[in-house]
């Protein structure tokens, strides 16, 4: 069975729900009526949850259902007047219903953590440990938000590259998303990657199960459960590939440092790009095609430009904060 993410009921959609709970229990109940009911329950899984707890609430209410009696006096004009009062008080008991499910998800709210968010800056590193020890370490430039609730552990990874070491809890699954992928674990070692082109799921120790959130035209969505040291391209376009990466090189950065095996000169300049300091440039597109390997420091991009230069027979020009490599 593949795992699900939870889907929480805002405030608006409870409310829509509590009016349409009046509206069907009223006499404005009409086929058009149940029509439309039918096509707002349609467009969200979220929207016949909520439907079904306004009800739960509503059957709890004592007289729901029933009228006001006002008395003897006031039933001569009983048919409009019944109409009237049965529309309000209907109206009332939804609205109640509505409030007493906001007041418990603000207390729902209170009790559990609430959305954290952890971003470094270009070039910037750092490990934080979440609330059930699992350890996240962010790379250069790297945004994720954490939504831990009862039943799962969340984390939607916006922008840059992360090493989870997920803590083991087997009720309740880890869940890492990005805008292309969704990512579950119970207790492993795995990086998220989200390039501008691309998402890569890598994994280190354990299992991990991985599935698209799109899919290339005519196919049907990748799913599957990666073995260690295997890593999963998924593309913007919905297409994929399986590889079996150098894990050193690829979690180099970790400790200061990267890899280039055989790269062309504008993949390595863009990605040692990616950590800050003194940007590299080339001033003939024509040289973006060398072959670069070798292993460098990520805090001193000098090193690296001086070190191209003097393979390939080119020179380093500092312009305007930046290092240009000429013929």
């Amino acid at each position: 069975m593949k795992p699900t993410t939870s889907d929480v009921i805002n405030e608006l959609t409870l409310a829509e729900a509590a009016a349409w709970l009046t509206r069907l229990q009223g006499d404005e109940r009409t086929a058009s009526t149940e029509a439309a009911f039918k096509d707002w329950l349609s467009t969200s899984p979220a929207h016949g949850r909520a439907f079904a707890r306004v009800s739960d609430v509503w059957d709890l209410l004592p007289g729901a259902l029933e009228p006001v009696d006002r008395g003897t006096e006031r039933r001569q004009s009983a048919p409009r007047r019944r109409v009237r009062e049965r529309r309000r008080y209907q109206w009332l008991v939804a609205t109640a219903a509505a409030a007493l499910l906001l007041v418990t998800v603000g207390v729902v709210r209170v009790l559990l953590p609430t959305d954290r968010t952890y971003e470094t800056a270009v070039g910037e590193q750092r490990t934080v440990v979440l609330d059930d020890q699992t350890r996240v370490t962010l790379n250069t430039g790297t945004r994720l938000v954490v939504k831990y609730s009862r039943s799962e552990r969340h984390i939607l990874l916006e922008d840059g590259e992360a090493v989870f070491h997920v803590a083991k809890n087997p009720r309740r699954p880890f869940v890492v998303e990005t805008s292309l992928t969704q990512v579950v674990a119970l207790g492993t070692v795995f990086d998220v990657r989200r390039h501008p082109q691309h998402v890569d799921v890598t994994l280190l120790e354990g299992k991990v199960w991985v599935a698209a959130r799109t899919a290339a035209p005519g196919q049907s969505a990748v799913s599957t459960v990666l073995s260690p040291g295997e890593r999963l391209v998924m593309r913007n376009d919905g297409g994929h590939a399986l590889d079996r990466p150098d894990i050193e090189a690829a979690m180099a950065w970790q400790h200061g440092q990267i890899y280039f095996d055989d790269s062309t000169l504008a993949d390595a300049i863009a990605e040692l790009n990616r950590y800050g300091g003194e940007p590299i440039r080339v001033s003939d597109p024509a040289l973006a095609a060398l072959r670069i390997s070798g292993v460098f420091s990520l805090q001193d991009p000098a090193q690296f430009a001086t070190a191209v230069a003097s393979l390939h027979g080119l020179h380093v020009v500092r312009d305007g904060g930046a290092l240009t490599l000429a013929r």
